[in-house]
């Protein structure tokens, strides 16, 4: 999630990098992200347009699994904004 969010924050287009990031969340899960990490990286991923439905689908469910306890305010703005922007629905 850094690395995305690092090259979205710079502004450099990296399809493949975010192709992989996507299809690693697939596989391995969010089970280790922080707060933090998964906000990061919706916001990364929306600041660069990157459309990616089943990643927006699985942070939706990994905070839905949570709860909301452990995340900062600034984290939950962050990712409204982050699905907002992507056009993204979480029920």
């Amino acid at each position: 999630s850094n690395m995305v969010w690092a090259f979205a924050t710079a502004g450099v287009r990296a399809d493949a990098l975010y192709g992989a990031v996507a299809e690693a969340v697939q596989h391995r899960g969010l089970r280790d992200f922080k707060p933090q990490n998964l906000s990061n990286m919706v916001w990364a991923f929306a600041t660069a347009g990157v459309l990616a439905d089943a990643l927006y689908g699985a942070v939706a469910e990994a905070v839905q699994h949570r709860g909301l306890r452990d995340f900062k305010p600034q984290n939950l703005s962050n990712m409204v904004w982050a699905f907002a922007t992507a056009g993204v629905r979480a029920d």
